[in-house]
């Protein structure tokens, strides 16, 4: 039970994770957002050629969230607004209710210590207490901020309120006020970038820098002579492949996560458009799907960025059970 209230007191660590995450997706975000110039010279290129159609074609969910203001210059988007909303959302639940901690839990504390335990034992089930005990605080942080933001972006009205046009078949919005936070692949690349500054401090406290390179380059089991040096060349190369994969790790999780949340909310628009009148009810059952889908891909992310910890630091945890045998 101890260790558990001591999991609890970390759960305040989600709330300031979420929140630099939310504000580190803002740096990816400046590079990824269109240049006012260039979206001035397309307007322009629009207005100068011939009109073919008598009104503008529709399109699904942009792959790039619209900025929707520039106080003092600096961009503002509409996933952007979302990303601190579901951060402001898990820093007041948080604070909330671990404000007066109760030997006997009730209301929200129970709530969360039934979360937090469950986490704990899970992954600990598959990465071992004593690594879980060093990188829950990130695990779980990241499990619970990807969870809400993907169910926050299921509540009616984002993604369905902003600015439009008129067409056939109704009003289009093409520049929704809201859009979901994971739907934006800045905000995907910024978690899997504090993923991996992560990942490269907790093998470093676990293995060193010596002990890094060996576990990348050096030959496993007990040969000799020339079979040594034949062994030397071959897990030198793996050892490169290893590293390449390694720095690709950042880019798969980027787009796994945004890849299946933006397909969905294409799918979920495409959906209420099918039977005018009556997109509500087709969109029911995909709407079910996608609250299970933003369960799975949370635990995907998590269970991905855990095991890549695990197969880096697992060496070093093996070699320490002995002692604490």
């Amino acid at each position: 039970m101890s260790n558990i209230r001591l999991q609890i007191i970390q759960v305040k660590w989600l709330a300031l994770l979420s929140m630099a995450i939310a504000f580190i997706g803002i740096t990816p975000g400046l590079s990824f957002a269109g240049d006012p110039s260039s979206s001035a010279t397309m307007s322009t290129q629009e207005s100068s050629s011939p009109v073919t159609s008598a009104e503008p074609q529709e399109h699904g969910l942009s792959p790039k969230p619209v900025e929707i203001a520039r106080p003092f210059g600096f961009p503002i988007t509409n996933s952007m607004v979302v990303s601190w909303a579901v951060a402001l959302v898990l820093i007041v639940f948080a604070q909330a209710a671990t404000r007066k901690m109760k030997l006997v839990p009730t209301g929200a504390q129970n709530f969360i210590e039934w979360l937090v335990e469950s986490l704990y034992k899970f992954i600990a089930g598959i990465i071992g207490p004593d690594l879980t005990d060093r990188t829950f605080w990130f695990f779980a942080s990241i499990f619970i901020f990807i969870l809400s933001a993907n169910w926050f972006g299921l509540i009616p009205g984002v993604g369905s309120i902003g600015w439009g046009y008129q067409t056939s078949h109704g009003f289009h919005i093409d520049q929704p006020l809201l859009r979901g936070a994971n739907a934006d692949v800045n905000m995907t690349l910024a978690m899997a970038l504090v993923f991996f500054a992560g990942w490269i401090v907790w093998s470093l406290r676990a293995l060193g820098v010596r002990g890094v390179f060996k576990e990348l380059f050096a030959p496993k089991g007990e040969v000799e002579g020339a079979l040594k040096l034949l062994m030397i060349v071959v897990f030198f190369a793996a050892g490169c492949l290893e590293v390449v994969s390694i720095l690709f790790r950042p880019i798969s999780l980027t787009f796994r996560l945004y890849g299946n949340i933006f397909a969905g909310e294409n799918l979920l628009e495409a959906m209420a458009k099918i039977i005018p009148g009556f997109g509500w009810l087709v969109s029911v059952p995909f709407y079910l799907l996608e609250v299970l889908m933003g369960l799975v891909q949370a635990l995907v992310f998590m269970l991905l960025t855990a095991v890549f910890t695990m197969l880096m630091c697992q060496h070093e945890t093996e070699g320490s059970a002995p002692s604490h045998a």
